[in-house]
């Protein structure tokens, strides 16, 4: 059976589709009961976000000609790869001002793509150094 994309009819997936929602240990969303939290049998990892859900929401997203959310969710998708001591660290770099030169965010592009296959935030870093170059959003204000 061929899988179809997903459209805006089958939003939101965890009502519409509640067995394709399953989390990152492979739980599917009808474990993840309050009984469930009481025994102890779920933790953090359960409920964080998964790159497929993130994945399946940029297909809705396409679907409804919504491509800049897309992208995002895209991307997202890839952070769910980094620690979140990574996710921090570029958090950081791109606030204004925090960043000592546009070498520090193309260095962080060249480690995100090439540590955690993630093209697309490499990309958007790359794009951001350009931007903050022209934008002298570089140099410390604190």
């Amino acid at each position: 059976m061929v899988k179809t994309s997903l459209t805006a009819n089958d939003y939101p997936i965890a009502e519409t589709q509640p067995d394709e929602v399953i989390g990152n240990r492979g739980k599917p969303l009808s474990s993840l009961t309050m009984g469930a939290v009481l025994n102890g049998e779920v933790s953090m990892e359960d409920l964080r976000i998964t790159s497929q859900a993130l994945e399946q929401q940029a297909e809705i997203a396409t679907s409804v000609g919504r491509s800049a959310l897309a992208s995002n969710l895209k991307r997202a998708a890839e952070m769910t790869r980094l620690p979140q001591s990574e996710v921090m660290a570029i958090y950081e770099l791109l606030r204004p001002g925090r960043a000592a030169s546009a070498e520090s965010l193309l260095d962080a592009a060249n480690r995100v793509r090439n540590d955690y296959d993630a093209q697309l935030l490499g990309d958007f870093l790359d794009e951001a150094s350009s931007f903050y170059e022209q934008r002298d959003l570089f140099r410390r204000r604190y």
